[in-house]
């Protein structure tokens, strides 16, 4: 009888799936000199605007749009021949911030990120510093759904708890995100206008 049960109690170790933890982070810097490479780019009389790839975490591409002193930026895996998705950014002038947080969750014996947060500087002209930083999550695509967009804003200025609310709208609602279709959270005010065009 005890040999029956430590097979059985075996033979169930080896049947349950691997349970995951709690989510959690890694970084990775984003110099543009260093770890991106432009694909695309203004030519005479275009204006200026520059599409380029960057390094990400572990194969996970950064694409950054730039434009008329703005910024948009997708994380992961595009549309196949789809080197430009949906512009998503904010009305004012703004650029990404130098390092980005990468939700993971662990599959297996693997970490997968499933969204990012990243801080943009969004120049605001009624501010005494004439900006404010927004921490910016994304939901990241992946080589099966190729699905990526911006999931929530959250305003940094002035707010000490910024990263953790980023973190809790990462963990509930990037991965079963819609993206085209659900909008965006918006966490603090005054949220700089953001706006996305397909």
């Amino acid at each position: 009888m005890k040999r029956f049960l430590a097979a059985a109690l075996l033979l169930g170790a080896f049947c349950w799936p691997v349970l995951a933890g709690p989510p959690s982070s890694a970084y990775t810097d984003l110099d543009i000199d260093r770890d991106c490479t432009v694909f695309a780019m203004a030519e005479e009389g275009e204006g200026e605007w520059a599409n380029l790839v960057c390094n990400g975490y572990r194969g996970y591409p950064v694409f950054l749009y730039s434009g008329d002193l703005r910024e948009t930026a997708f994380y992961g895996f595009t549309h196949t021949g789809d080197l430009q998705p949906a512009w998503e950014s904010f009305s004012a002038f703004n650029s990404v911030g130098p390092k980005i947080e990468w939700r993971l969750e662990t599959i297996g014996d693997r970490s997968v990120p499933f969204a990012t947060i990243h801080r943009r500087t969004v120049t605001q002209d009624d501010q005494p510093s004439g900006k404010l930083e927004v921490l910016v999550v994304s939901k990241v695509g992946q080589v099966g759904t190729r699905d990526g967009c911006v999931v929530g804003l959250v305003l940094a200025t002035g707010h000490p708890e910024a990263n953790e609310t980023a973190r809790t709208i990462a963990d509930e609602r990037a991965r079963d995100f819609a993206c085209g279709s659900e909008k965006p959270v918006s966490m603090g005010e005054p949220m700089p206008a953001f706006r996305r065009n397909e």
